[in-house]
């Protein structure tokens, strides 16, 4: 797993893009792409948000698909690129389009026998009361979007109500899925090896946008303070559920742990951020990785499972 195979390579790294995840994106794009030219390779930026951006990518080896959200990280380009036979990093289009929707991805998880939080399609015709009775606090979040953009947490009729509305705002159903009070952890996936996990502590309130991105005060702890056993049963479920939604090469999955132990998946990322503040990037290094040595891992499993002659 050595960065030498970047050396001399001819990429494109996609970033910005028109979702709401741009602004990431574009930091995401710009690390990725200082990291392949230090390790010595020839990159070129790709912004799809600018018109004629495929003509650019002719000559171009490998795409490093920094696109966070709808657009890139939906199946949408990983389509594209399967009918361009241009090999690009991470999910297929069947995992992406998956992952993408967070409704399907527990449905999945359920179906195949991998714990959850309950969960209900929230709508204009939703009895407020009646679920905020039978659920208690609830996490509201647009299905198809990313990075926490439009959820918030509520624990009454009238912010159920509300925390809709604001999801409402974004593309796509609303997901209401029951709060679970405990510890929240991360596990980056890289081909068939979980990473080392890392337990998130928010300075106040959740893990949201700004706790992801803007805040300094978000305490992120690796080694997460498991045991062997749960950090390997953590690794297995995170594994698991990653194989059950048709993701492939790299990602993240994010776990709740509940008060007596018990593990509960919240959702997978097959894009996540490489910004300052990501988390990727910091179980690799966890594991003895640098950022040259991700990447170089990210292309190598990408050309092992891409359909390209």
């Amino acid at each position: 797993m050595s960065a030498v195979l970047l050396e001399g390579g001819k990429f494109a790294v996609l970033l910005g893009g028109t979702a709401a995840e741009r602004e990431i994106s574009l930091e995401s794009g710009s690390n990725v792409a200082a990291a392949l030219e230090a390790a010595g390779a020839d990159v070129i930026r790709v912004d799809p948000a600018e018109d004629g951006w495929p003509e650019r990518l002719q000559g171009v080896e490998f795409v490093f698909n920094l696109l966070h959200g709808p657009g890139g990280e939906d199946g949408t380009l990983q389509g594209l690129f399967d009918l361009m036979k241009l090999p690009y990093s991470g999910s297929g289009l069947l995992g992406s389009a998956l992952t993408m929707d967070k409704i399907r991805t527990k449905q999945l998880w359920l179906g195949a026998g991998l714990p959850t939080p309950p969960f209900t399609l929230l709508t204009a015709q939703s009895e407020w009361s009646d679920l905020s009775e039978h659920y208690g606090a609830l996490f509201v979040k647009p299905a198809l979007e990313g990075s926490s953009i439009g959820m918030s947490k509520a624990s009454s009729a009238a912010e159920l109500e509300a925390a809709w509305q604001r999801a409402s705002d974004h593309r796509g159903p609303v997901l209401g899925e029951q709060f679970v009070q405990g510890e929240e952890y991360t596990v980056a996936i890289l081909g068939a090896r979980a990473l080392p996990a890392i337990r998130i502590e928010p300075a106040a309130g959740f893990y949201d946008f700004d706790a992801k991105y803007i805040s300094d005060q978000t305490g992120f702890f690796c080694p997460a303070g498991l045991s062997a056993d749960e950090e390997q049963a953590l690794a297995d479920l995170a594994l698991a559920a990653f194989e059950a939604v048709g993701a492939s090469v790299w990602g993240r999955v994010d776990v709740m742990r509940e008060a007596s132990g018990a593990w509960q998946l919240l959702e997978v990322n097959t894009i996540p951020g490489m910004t300052g503040h990501s988390l990727v990037p910091m179980a690799a290094q966890a594991a003895g990785l640098s950022m040259a040595d991700l990447l170089a891992e990210i292309y190598r499993l990408s050309m092992e499972v891409r359909d390209v002659p």
